[in-house]
């Protein structure tokens, strides 16, 4: 599909249903990706929680000395611009929800 869009007033009947059934069909397809990329990530979040809960399980800690040290530069307001976490937080909340 191009990205400039037509000159409606040149387009007759025939194109303009086209065009919409173009469209569509494109946004179909865009939107079964989507949902099959929010399955996928569902089912690595799930994952994630289940790791993080076996390891509370085993009396590990879900937040290493690393996450308390970057967390004090953030509060502080020493992170170097544009730092993001290495690795997800975790959803605590989550976690609590499906341990309870």
């Amino acid at each position: 599909m191009e990205d400039t869009f037509p000159d409606l007033g040149s387009l007759s009947d025939e194109e303009l249903k086209q065009l919409i059934d173009d469209l569509t069909q494109e946004e179909n397809e865009i939107s079964y990706k989507r949902r099959v990329l929010h399955g996928k990530i569902d089912i690595l979040r799930a994952e994630l929680v289940n790791r993080l809960r076996q390891k509370r399980e085993q009396g590990g800690s879900l937040i290493s000395g690393d996450d308390v040290s970057k967390l004090t530069e953030i509060l502080a307001g020493r992170a170097r611009p544009g730092w993001v976490w290495s690795q997800p937080a975790p959803d605590l909340h989550v976690i609590e929800r499906h341990t309870v």
